[in-house]
């Protein structure tokens, strides 16, 4: 019995676009309440949201039979991290800050097992391989790791066509906000000249026949980047959802008029 089939690194290789939603409040209860609005994945973040590896097992869990593909971002791309995270059970990282080649090649070999890579061979205790209950799981979890990359800074965009171009890299995925800090418009991804830099690089990424990602939660914007080639966008996360509902929930009830009691209505003659 072989590793469990990624279906999001096959639609991504088919080209279907995949509509996703950022997970920051660290909670499998709200993982799974997200799950049920009907996104293709949902990106689980180690890096900016308070994320540990127990915390992680649990939102896997509560996704499992879901119809949204679990995405885990680590903190940093470190080969510590992401044997953790491959073991728990994630098919699909997210790795920020990539800014070269030699990054790129780092990233490959650490979700590859030896000889290709330098993942450790602990899946016996693992839940990736069902607690060593998939016997082929050693022989064929390669194939089913969808790794993405993170470009999102200057650097990253001059490294770009190298990092594309990678073999095993399933991915690439533009982080605007970064990119617009490091372009001297921190807090303003939608400045017209980071546009531009975000627009060619997904039309390079595409060039180079892997899938291009972005996270922008101006749903103008993610159609657009979608009809320009995007295969993987974002369109919001679930802390900001639930800060503007909570605070629009109050403004509507300090505007709200009382409702008037049964039976106590004006009179009609």
């Amino acid at each position: 019995m072989p590793a469990p089939k990624n279906t999001f690194k096959q639609a991504l290789r088919d080209g279907q676009s995949q509509i996703g939603l950022w997970q920051a409040l660290a909670n499998p209860y709200t993982a799974e309440i997200c799950a049920g609005a009907g996104y293709d994945w949902l990106l689980l973040d180690a890096e900016h949201a308070p994320n540990d590896i127990p915390l992680l097992v649990s939102q896997l869990q509560a996704l499992k039979g879901s119809g949204s593909h679990p995405v885990i971002r680590p903190p940093v791309g470190d080969p510590h991290i992401i044997k953790q995270l491959l073991d728990i059970g994630a098919q699909t990282l997210l790795v920020p800050m990539v800014e070269s080649r030699a990054q790129a090649e780092a990233m490959v070999k650490a979700v590859r097992y030896p000889p290709h890579g330098v993942r450790g061979v602990g899946a016996a205790l693992a839940r990736a391989s069902a607690f060593n209950r998939i016997p082929d799981y050693l022989q064929t979890a390669d194939a089913e790791i969808c790794l993405l990359l993170q470009i999102e800074s200057r650097a990253g965009i001059a490294a770009l066509d190298d990092i594309a171009s990678t073999d095993g890299v399933g991915g690439v995925f533009i982080g605007p906000a970064d990119l617009a800090a490091d372009m001297g418009f921190l807090g303003r991804p939608g400045e017209p000249a980071v546009q531009v830099e975000v627009e060619k690089a997904l039309a390079r990424i595409v060039s180079h026949g892997k899938a291009a990602g972005i996270l922008t939660a101006d749903l103008g914007l993610a159609k657009r980047y979608v009809e320009i080639g995007a295969t993987f966008v974002a369109i919001g996360n679930d802390v900001t959802l639930l800060a503007n509902a909570t605070t629009q929930l109050l403004r509507n009830f300090e505007n709200a008029e009382a409702a008037v009691p049964a039976g106590q209505g004006t009179k009609v003659y």
